[in-house]
Protein backbone atom coordinates (compact mmCIF):
# COMPACT_ATOMS: atom_id res chain seq x y z
CA UNK A 1 0.00 0.00 0.00
CA UNK A 2 1.45 3.46 -0.89
CA UNK A 3 0.70 6.23 1.42
CA UNK A 4 0.70 10.42 1.89
CA UNK A 5 1.21 11.64 5.25
CA UNK A 6 0.56 15.02 5.33
CA UNK A 7 1.73 16.80 8.40
CA UNK A 8 5.26 15.79 10.05
CA UNK A 9 4.54 16.61 13.22
CA UNK A 10 3.46 14.22 16.51
CA UNK A 11 0.98 12.77 15.18
CA UNK A 12 2.03 12.36 11.14
CA UNK A 13 5.51 11.11 12.36
CA UNK A 14 4.02 8.15 14.50
CA UNK A 15 1.39 7.30 12.22
CA UNK A 16 3.80 7.37 9.27
CA UNK A 17 6.48 5.30 11.76
CA UNK A 18 3.74 2.61 12.37
CA UNK A 19 2.97 2.52 8.88
CA UNK A 20 6.41 2.31 7.54
CA UNK A 21 7.30 -0.97 9.72
CA UNK A 22 4.56 -2.64 8.36
CA UNK A 23 6.08 -2.50 4.99
CA UNK A 24 4.15 0.18 3.42
CA UNK A 25 5.35 2.65 0.90
CA UNK A 26 4.93 6.27 3.16
CA UNK A 27 5.52 9.98 1.88
CA UNK A 28 6.00 12.33 4.31
CA UNK A 29 4.90 16.29 3.62
CA UNK A 30 5.47 18.88 5.84
CA UNK A 31 6.06 22.31 5.09
CA UNK A 32 8.81 22.67 7.43
CA UNK A 33 12.22 21.20 5.87
CA UNK A 34 13.27 20.29 9.65
CA UNK A 35 10.73 18.37 10.28
CA UNK A 36 10.28 16.86 6.52
CA UNK A 37 14.18 15.75 6.65
CA UNK A 38 13.83 14.85 9.96
CA UNK A 39 10.76 12.04 9.09
CA UNK A 40 12.95 11.13 6.35
CA UNK A 41 15.61 10.13 8.45
CA UNK A 42 14.56 8.99 11.61
CA UNK A 43 11.75 6.28 9.59
CA UNK A 44 11.57 3.89 6.72
CA UNK A 45 9.80 6.79 4.57
CA UNK A 46 10.76 9.29 2.51
CA UNK A 47 10.20 13.16 3.53
CA UNK A 48 8.95 16.24 1.18
CA UNK A 49 8.88 19.77 2.01
CA UNK A 50 6.22 22.04 0.63
CA UNK A 51 2.52 23.03 1.56
CA UNK A 52 0.32 19.27 1.35
CA UNK A 53 -2.37 21.04 -0.63
CA UNK A 54 -0.58 21.71 -3.41
CA UNK A 55 -0.92 19.98 -6.45
CA UNK A 56 2.65 20.12 -7.26
CA UNK A 57 4.00 19.15 -4.18
CA UNK A 58 1.53 15.82 -4.33
CA UNK A 59 2.47 15.00 -7.57
CA UNK A 60 5.48 14.94 -6.56
CA UNK A 61 5.02 12.82 -3.41
CA UNK A 62 3.45 10.31 -5.59
CA UNK A 63 0.21 11.18 -5.19
CA UNK A 64 -0.53 9.79 -9.03
CA UNK A 65 0.33 6.40 -6.91
CA UNK A 66 -1.13 6.79 -3.90
CA UNK A 67 -3.90 4.37 -2.63
CA UNK A 68 -4.19 6.49 0.86
CA UNK A 69 -3.80 10.38 2.21
CA UNK A 70 -3.64 11.06 5.31
CA UNK A 71 -3.70 14.97 5.63
CA UNK A 72 -3.03 15.73 9.67
CA UNK A 73 -1.39 19.05 9.31
CA UNK A 74 -2.01 21.60 11.93
CA UNK A 75 -4.96 23.67 9.01
CA UNK A 76 -8.12 22.10 8.85
CA UNK A 77 -8.05 24.12 6.00
CA UNK A 78 -4.71 22.60 4.38
CA UNK A 79 -6.82 19.26 5.09
CA UNK A 80 -9.20 19.70 3.46
CA UNK A 81 -7.78 20.86 0.29
CA UNK A 82 -5.26 18.35 -0.18
CA UNK A 83 -8.04 15.85 0.02
CA UNK A 84 -10.32 17.45 -2.76
CA UNK A 85 -6.54 17.74 -4.77
CA UNK A 86 -6.24 14.16 -4.10
CA UNK A 87 -9.30 13.10 -5.11
CA UNK A 88 -10.09 15.36 -8.08
CA UNK A 89 -6.92 15.62 -9.58
CA UNK A 90 -4.60 12.40 -8.80
CA UNK A 91 -7.89 9.76 -7.65
CA UNK A 92 -6.53 8.80 -4.59
CA UNK A 93 -8.50 5.87 -3.29
CA UNK A 94 -9.42 6.83 0.05
CA UNK A 95 -8.73 9.97 2.17
CA UNK A 96 -8.20 10.86 5.74
CA UNK A 97 -8.70 14.11 7.28
CA UNK A 98 -8.51 15.89 11.02
CA UNK A 99 -10.70 19.12 11.07
CA UNK A 100 -10.85 20.74 14.65
CA UNK A 101 -13.13 23.81 14.39
CA UNK A 102 -16.35 22.88 15.63
CA UNK A 103 -17.51 24.86 12.95
CA UNK A 104 -16.91 21.99 10.46
CA UNK A 105 -18.17 19.19 12.69
CA UNK A 106 -21.84 20.27 13.05
CA UNK A 107 -24.04 17.19 12.30
CA UNK A 108 -25.51 19.39 9.60
CA UNK A 109 -23.01 20.34 7.89
CA UNK A 110 -21.88 16.28 7.15
CA UNK A 111 -22.76 17.15 3.80
CA UNK A 112 -20.15 18.74 2.67
CA UNK A 113 -17.55 16.63 2.80
CA UNK A 114 -19.07 13.94 -0.09
CA UNK A 115 -17.53 12.94 -3.44
CA UNK A 116 -19.36 16.06 -4.82
CA UNK A 117 -18.04 18.34 -2.34
CA UNK A 118 -14.86 18.44 -0.55
CA UNK A 119 -14.45 14.48 -0.97
CA UNK A 120 -13.34 12.68 2.48
CA UNK A 121 -14.24 9.38 3.27
CA UNK A 122 -13.18 9.46 7.48
CA UNK A 123 -13.10 12.83 9.17
CA UNK A 124 -10.96 12.38 12.65
CA UNK A 125 -12.09 15.18 15.33
CA UNK A 126 -9.98 14.75 18.36
CA UNK A 127 -10.92 16.91 20.52
CA UNK A 128 -14.18 15.66 19.95
CA UNK A 129 -13.39 12.28 21.03
CA UNK A 130 -11.00 13.21 23.69
CA UNK A 131 -14.32 14.93 25.41
CA UNK A 132 -15.81 11.59 24.87
CA UNK A 133 -13.59 9.56 26.35
CA UNK A 134 -13.67 12.20 29.15
CA UNK A 135 -16.53 11.66 29.59
CA UNK A 136 -16.35 8.04 29.82
CA UNK A 137 -13.62 8.62 32.95
CA UNK A 138 -15.60 10.53 34.28
CA UNK A 139 -18.87 7.80 34.73
CA UNK A 140 -16.21 5.00 35.39
CA UNK A 141 -14.28 6.69 38.89
CA UNK A 142 -11.28 4.51 39.03
CA UNK A 143 -10.30 3.62 35.71
CA UNK A 144 -8.03 6.04 33.85
CA UNK A 145 -8.54 4.89 31.07
CA UNK A 146 -12.06 3.57 29.32
CA UNK A 147 -12.44 2.08 25.88
CA UNK A 148 -15.89 1.03 24.29
CA UNK A 149 -15.47 -1.62 21.84
CA UNK A 150 -17.86 -4.32 20.05
CA UNK A 151 -20.84 -1.46 20.26
CA UNK A 152 -20.38 -1.32 23.75
CA UNK A 153 -20.52 -4.75 24.99
CA UNK A 154 -17.39 -4.99 25.52
CA UNK A 155 -14.98 -2.65 27.80
CA UNK A 156 -10.99 -2.02 27.44
CA UNK A 157 -10.20 -0.74 30.97
CA UNK A 158 -7.15 0.66 32.24
CA UNK A 159 -7.08 0.59 36.44
CA UNK A 160 -4.38 1.51 38.87
CA UNK A 161 -3.70 -1.17 41.66
CA UNK A 162 -3.16 1.49 44.14
CA UNK A 163 -6.12 1.11 46.50
CA UNK A 164 -5.39 -1.09 49.98
CA UNK A 165 -8.65 -2.40 48.98
CA UNK A 166 -7.64 -3.89 45.74
CA UNK A 167 -8.42 -7.90 46.61
CA UNK A 168 -6.10 -8.92 43.60
CA UNK A 169 -3.18 -8.10 45.40
CA UNK A 170 -0.61 -10.94 46.25
CA UNK A 171 -2.45 -13.06 43.37
CA UNK A 172 -1.17 -14.19 39.84
CA UNK A 173 -2.58 -12.31 37.13
CA UNK A 174 -2.65 -15.70 35.16
CA UNK A 175 -4.93 -17.28 37.59
CA UNK A 176 -7.15 -14.27 37.54
CA UNK A 177 -7.68 -14.67 33.54
CA UNK A 178 -8.36 -18.45 34.19
CA UNK A 179 -11.24 -17.17 36.36
CA UNK A 180 -12.48 -14.63 33.77
CA UNK A 181 -15.19 -16.63 32.20
CA UNK A 182 -16.93 -16.25 36.16
CA UNK A 183 -15.55 -13.34 36.69
CA UNK A 184 -16.48 -10.98 33.63
CA UNK A 185 -13.05 -9.69 32.88
CA UNK A 186 -9.51 -10.54 31.47
CA UNK A 187 -6.70 -9.01 32.18
CA UNK A 188 -4.50 -8.60 28.89
CA UNK A 189 -1.74 -6.11 29.94
CA UNK A 190 0.06 -4.95 32.86
CA UNK A 191 2.19 -1.94 33.06
CA UNK A 192 4.85 -1.54 36.16
CA UNK A 193 7.29 0.82 36.47
CA UNK A 194 7.04 2.40 32.91
CA UNK A 195 7.41 -1.60 31.23
CA UNK A 196 4.45 -2.67 29.40
CA UNK A 197 4.14 -6.59 29.31
CA UNK A 198 1.40 -9.88 28.75
CA UNK A 199 1.47 -11.27 32.75
CA UNK A 200 2.56 -14.71 32.66
CA UNK A 201 2.23 -17.33 35.35
CA UNK A 202 4.57 -15.78 37.54
CA UNK A 203 3.59 -12.56 37.67
CA UNK A 204 1.49 -11.62 40.82
CA UNK A 205 -0.52 -8.28 41.28
CA UNK A 206 1.88 -5.81 42.59
CA UNK A 207 0.09 -2.21 44.49
CA UNK A 208 1.22 0.55 41.94
CA UNK A 209 0.47 -1.77 38.67
CA UNK A 210 -1.58 -0.69 36.10
CA UNK A 211 -4.00 -3.60 34.76
CA UNK A 212 -5.80 -3.02 31.30
CA UNK A 213 -8.71 -5.07 31.25
CA UNK A 214 -11.42 -6.41 28.83
CA UNK A 215 -14.62 -6.84 30.85
CA UNK A 216 -18.32 -7.47 30.10
CA UNK A 217 -20.21 -3.92 30.18
CA UNK A 218 -22.56 -5.42 32.41
CA UNK A 219 -19.74 -6.40 34.93
CA UNK A 220 -17.78 -3.15 35.76
CA UNK A 221 -19.41 -2.58 38.83
CA UNK A 222 -18.00 -5.49 39.83
CA UNK A 223 -14.61 -5.43 38.16
CA UNK A 224 -14.47 -2.27 39.64
CA UNK A 225 -14.99 -2.97 42.92
CA UNK A 226 -12.82 -6.17 43.08
CA UNK A 227 -9.62 -3.68 42.35
CA UNK A 228 -10.62 -1.48 45.15
CA UNK A 229 -12.82 1.28 43.40
CA UNK A 230 -16.19 2.01 44.15
CA UNK A 231 -15.92 6.01 44.24
CA UNK A 232 -18.98 7.87 43.00
CA UNK A 233 -18.66 9.64 40.00
CA UNK A 234 -18.09 13.27 40.55
CA UNK A 235 -20.62 16.13 40.21
CA UNK A 236 -18.62 18.96 40.50
CA UNK A 237 -16.06 19.39 38.20
CA UNK A 238 -13.45 22.04 37.36
CA UNK A 239 -12.39 22.25 33.41
CA UNK A 240 -9.52 24.23 32.76
CA UNK A 241 -9.25 25.52 29.19
CA UNK A 242 -12.42 26.68 27.16
CA UNK A 243 -10.89 25.52 23.78
CA UNK A 244 -12.46 22.67 21.73
CA UNK A 245 -12.01 20.05 24.10
CA UNK A 246 -13.57 22.21 27.09
CA UNK A 247 -16.50 22.95 25.24
CA UNK A 248 -17.32 19.90 23.53
CA UNK A 249 -16.57 18.62 27.60
CA UNK A 250 -18.88 21.01 28.68
CA UNK A 251 -22.00 20.14 26.11
CA UNK A 252 -21.73 16.87 26.51
CA UNK A 253 -22.10 16.66 30.13
CA UNK A 254 -24.83 18.86 29.88
CA UNK A 255 -26.46 16.61 27.42
CA UNK A 256 -25.84 13.80 29.88
CA UNK A 257 -28.35 15.48 31.77
CA UNK A 258 -27.04 14.00 35.38
CA UNK A 259 -26.98 17.38 36.34
CA UNK A 260 -23.13 17.95 36.54
CA UNK A 261 -21.86 21.18 38.36
CA UNK A 262 -19.34 22.64 36.28
CA UNK A 263 -16.97 25.80 36.29
CA UNK A 264 -14.63 26.71 33.14
CA UNK A 265 -11.63 28.46 33.80
CA UNK A 266 -10.38 30.41 30.69
CA UNK A 267 -7.17 33.01 30.45
CA UNK A 268 -8.57 34.76 27.66
CA UNK A 269 -11.28 37.02 28.28
CA UNK A 270 -13.03 36.68 25.05
CA UNK A 271 -12.86 33.42 24.98
CA UNK A 272 -14.31 33.32 27.85
CA UNK A 273 -17.24 35.73 27.18
CA UNK A 274 -18.11 33.82 24.09
CA UNK A 275 -18.20 30.24 26.02
CA UNK A 276 -20.14 31.62 28.99
CA UNK A 277 -23.03 33.16 26.34
CA UNK A 278 -23.14 29.72 24.63
CA UNK A 279 -23.51 27.44 27.79
CA UNK A 280 -25.64 29.72 29.82
CA UNK A 281 -26.96 28.16 33.14
CA UNK A 282 -25.16 25.24 32.26
CA UNK A 283 -21.31 26.25 33.31
CA UNK A 284 -20.05 28.87 35.33
CA UNK A 285 -17.03 30.77 33.31
CA UNK A 286 -14.21 32.42 35.56
CA UNK A 287 -11.46 34.54 33.77
CA UNK A 288 -7.78 33.83 34.93
CA UNK A 289 -4.84 32.39 35.29
CA UNK A 290 -5.32 28.50 36.59
CA UNK A 291 -1.94 28.67 38.23
CA UNK A 292 -3.02 31.87 40.27
CA UNK A 293 -4.44 30.25 43.43
CA UNK A 294 -6.61 32.86 43.98
CA UNK A 295 -8.37 31.88 40.44
CA UNK A 296 -8.44 28.25 41.74
CA UNK A 297 -10.26 29.49 45.17
CA UNK A 298 -12.39 31.05 43.47
CA UNK A 299 -13.62 27.82 41.61
CA UNK A 300 -13.78 26.47 44.99
CA UNK A 301 -10.94 23.69 43.02
CA UNK A 302 -10.65 21.92 47.07
CA UNK A 303 -13.98 21.31 46.83
CA UNK A 304 -14.28 19.89 43.57
CA UNK A 305 -14.48 15.86 42.29
CA UNK A 306 -12.43 16.35 39.62
CA UNK A 307 -9.93 18.52 37.50
CA UNK A 308 -9.63 18.24 33.85
CA UNK A 309 -6.76 20.33 32.32
CA UNK A 310 -7.27 20.27 28.77
CA UNK A 311 -5.68 23.48 27.43
CA UNK A 312 -3.05 23.67 25.07
CA UNK A 313 -0.30 23.88 27.47
CA UNK A 314 1.18 20.73 29.01
CA UNK A 315 2.73 22.83 31.55
CA UNK A 316 -0.68 24.59 32.55
CA UNK A 317 -2.29 21.40 32.54
CA UNK A 318 0.28 19.67 34.56
CA UNK A 319 0.69 22.01 37.21
CA UNK A 320 -3.09 23.12 37.38
CA UNK A 321 -3.47 19.49 38.07
CA UNK A 322 -1.30 19.33 40.94
CA UNK A 323 -2.04 22.31 42.47
CA UNK A 324 -5.92 21.27 42.49
CA UNK A 325 -4.58 18.17 43.97
CA UNK A 326 -2.93 20.17 47.15
CA UNK A 327 -5.32 21.89 47.32
CA UNK A 328 -7.87 18.82 48.33
CA UNK A 329 -9.35 18.01 44.87
CA UNK A 330 -9.06 13.75 44.80
CA UNK A 331 -8.92 13.28 41.05
CA UNK A 332 -7.21 14.77 38.37
CA UNK A 333 -7.79 14.28 34.56
CA UNK A 334 -4.64 15.92 32.59
CA UNK A 335 -4.12 16.57 29.01
CA UNK A 336 -0.65 15.94 27.98
CA UNK A 337 0.73 15.80 24.17
CA UNK A 338 4.55 15.48 25.10
CA UNK A 339 5.45 11.66 25.44
CA UNK A 340 8.47 12.82 27.62
CA UNK A 341 5.98 13.55 30.23
CA UNK A 342 4.48 10.45 30.98
CA UNK A 343 7.07 8.81 33.10
CA UNK A 344 6.12 11.68 36.52
CA UNK A 345 2.75 11.68 36.11
CA UNK A 346 1.69 9.22 38.88
CA UNK A 347 4.47 10.94 40.52
CA UNK A 348 3.06 14.32 40.45
CA UNK A 349 -0.58 12.46 41.96
CA UNK A 350 -2.29 12.95 38.28
CA UNK A 351 -4.55 10.11 37.87
CA UNK A 352 -5.60 9.76 34.04
CA UNK A 353 -3.00 11.13 31.35
CA UNK A 354 -5.29 11.64 28.14
CA UNK A 355 -3.34 11.35 24.96
CA UNK A 356 -4.52 13.55 21.96
CA UNK A 357 -1.74 12.41 19.37
CA UNK A 358 -2.63 8.51 20.66
CA UNK A 359 -6.55 9.18 20.00
CA UNK A 360 -5.91 10.58 16.30
CA UNK A 361 -3.17 7.46 15.79
CA UNK A 362 -5.89 4.83 16.77
CA UNK A 363 -8.68 6.31 14.98
CA UNK A 364 -6.36 6.41 11.66
CA UNK A 365 -4.85 3.05 12.14
CA UNK A 366 -8.38 1.52 12.60
CA UNK A 367 -9.36 2.82 9.10
CA UNK A 368 -5.73 1.59 7.86
CA UNK A 369 -5.91 -1.87 8.98
CA UNK A 370 -8.08 -3.10 6.52
CA UNK A 371 -12.10 -4.54 6.65
CA UNK A 372 -11.76 -7.50 9.19
CA UNK A 373 -10.59 -4.65 11.90
CA UNK A 374 -13.96 -2.60 13.65
CA UNK A 375 -11.93 -1.31 16.38
CA UNK A 376 -8.84 -0.54 17.13
CA UNK A 377 -7.27 1.41 20.43
CA UNK A 378 -3.28 1.88 21.02
CA UNK A 379 -2.09 0.67 23.95
CA UNK A 380 0.98 2.70 24.42
CA UNK A 381 3.00 3.78 21.04
CA UNK A 382 5.67 1.13 21.38
CA UNK A 383 3.95 -1.78 23.01
CA UNK A 384 0.70 -2.72 21.04
CA UNK A 385 -3.25 -2.58 19.98
CA UNK A 386 -6.41 -3.87 21.10
CA UNK A 387 -8.20 -4.52 18.12
CA UNK A 388 -11.86 -5.59 17.67
CA UNK A 389 -11.70 -8.03 14.50
CA UNK A 390 -13.91 -10.70 12.83
CA UNK A 391 -12.64 -14.30 12.46
CA UNK A 392 -12.52 -14.84 8.52
CA UNK A 393 -13.89 -18.05 6.85
CA UNK A 394 -10.49 -19.50 6.47
CA UNK A 395 -9.23 -18.46 9.76
CA UNK A 396 -6.42 -20.70 11.59
CA UNK A 397 -8.83 -19.99 15.16
CA UNK A 398 -11.29 -22.07 13.84
CA UNK A 399 -9.21 -25.21 14.09
CA UNK A 400 -9.44 -26.10 17.61
CA UNK A 401 -10.18 -24.48 21.33
CA UNK A 402 -8.45 -21.88 22.61
CA UNK A 403 -6.45 -23.78 24.53
CA UNK A 404 -5.15 -25.95 22.05
CA UNK A 405 -4.33 -23.35 19.52
CA UNK A 406 -0.56 -22.00 18.78
CA UNK A 407 -1.16 -18.51 19.43
CA UNK A 408 1.75 -15.81 19.23
CA UNK A 409 3.20 -14.74 22.62
CA UNK A 410 2.23 -11.53 21.98
CA UNK A 411 -1.32 -12.18 21.28
CA UNK A 412 -4.27 -12.73 24.05
CA UNK A 413 -7.86 -12.95 23.31
CA UNK A 414 -10.04 -10.78 25.98
CA UNK A 415 -13.87 -11.36 24.54
CA UNK A 416 -15.73 -12.96 21.79
CA UNK A 417 -19.10 -11.37 20.49
CA UNK A 418 -21.18 -13.75 18.64
CA UNK A 419 -25.10 -12.89 17.96
CA UNK A 420 -24.95 -9.65 19.70
CA UNK A 421 -23.51 -11.14 23.23
CA UNK A 422 -20.08 -10.71 24.70
CA UNK A 423 -18.70 -13.84 25.62
CA UNK A 424 -15.39 -14.14 28.11
CA UNK A 425 -13.51 -17.12 26.73
CA UNK A 426 -12.02 -20.01 28.37
CA UNK A 427 -9.64 -22.31 27.12
CA UNK A 428 -12.79 -24.60 25.63
CA UNK A 429 -14.08 -22.29 23.55
CA UNK A 430 -14.19 -22.57 20.11
CA UNK A 431 -14.57 -19.48 17.21
CA UNK A 432 -16.97 -19.80 14.72
CA UNK A 433 -16.55 -17.96 11.38
CA UNK A 434 -17.73 -13.80 11.69
CA UNK A 435 -17.34 -13.79 15.28
CA UNK A 436 -15.75 -10.94 16.81
CA UNK A 437 -12.76 -11.09 18.89
CA UNK A 438 -11.31 -8.20 21.11
CA UNK A 439 -7.69 -9.23 21.14
CA UNK A 440 -4.37 -7.80 22.48
CA UNK A 441 -1.62 -7.78 19.74
CA UNK A 442 2.15 -6.65 20.73
CA UNK A 443 3.54 -5.09 17.67
CA UNK A 444 6.45 -7.77 17.75
CA UNK A 445 3.64 -10.22 16.25
CA UNK A 446 0.95 -8.45 14.51
CA UNK A 447 2.05 -9.47 11.23
CA UNK A 448 1.04 -13.24 13.07
CA UNK A 449 -1.72 -12.14 14.69
CA UNK A 450 -3.39 -10.55 11.23
CA UNK A 451 -2.58 -13.98 8.89
CA UNK A 452 -3.99 -15.69 11.99
CA UNK A 453 -7.15 -13.80 11.85
CA UNK A 454 -8.01 -12.85 8.61
CA UNK A 455 -6.61 -16.50 7.28
CA UNK A 456 -4.30 -14.49 5.12
CA UNK A 457 -6.35 -12.89 2.68
CA UNK A 458 -5.76 -9.02 4.40
CA UNK A 459 -2.58 -9.48 5.55
CA UNK A 460 -1.11 -7.21 3.30
CA UNK A 461 -3.50 -4.26 4.26
CA UNK A 462 -2.74 -4.51 7.98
Amino acid sequence: MRVIVCGAGQVGSTIARHLATEGMHVTVIDISQDLARRAGESYDVIGFTGHASHPGVLERAGAMDADLLIAVTRSDEVNMVACQVAYSLFGVKRRIARLRHVGYLAPGRRGLYAAEHLPIDIIISPEVEIAEGIVRRLKTPGAFDVVPMADGRVQLLGIHCNSAGCSYVGQSYYELSEQGPSAGMVIIAVVREGRAFIPERHDRVELGDDAYVVAQTEQLPQVMKAFGHEEEMSRHLVVVGGGNVGIHLARKLREDGRGTNIKIIEHERARAEEIASELGDSAIVINGDALDRAVLQEANVGAAGTIVAVTNDDETNIFASVLAKKAGCPRAITLVNKRSYEPFMATLGIDSVVSPSEVTISTVLRHVRGSHVSALYTLREDFGEVVEAEVAHNSALLRAPLSKLALPPGMIVGAVVRDGRAIIPHGDTNFQAGDHIVALVTYADLRKAVTLISGGTEAKQW
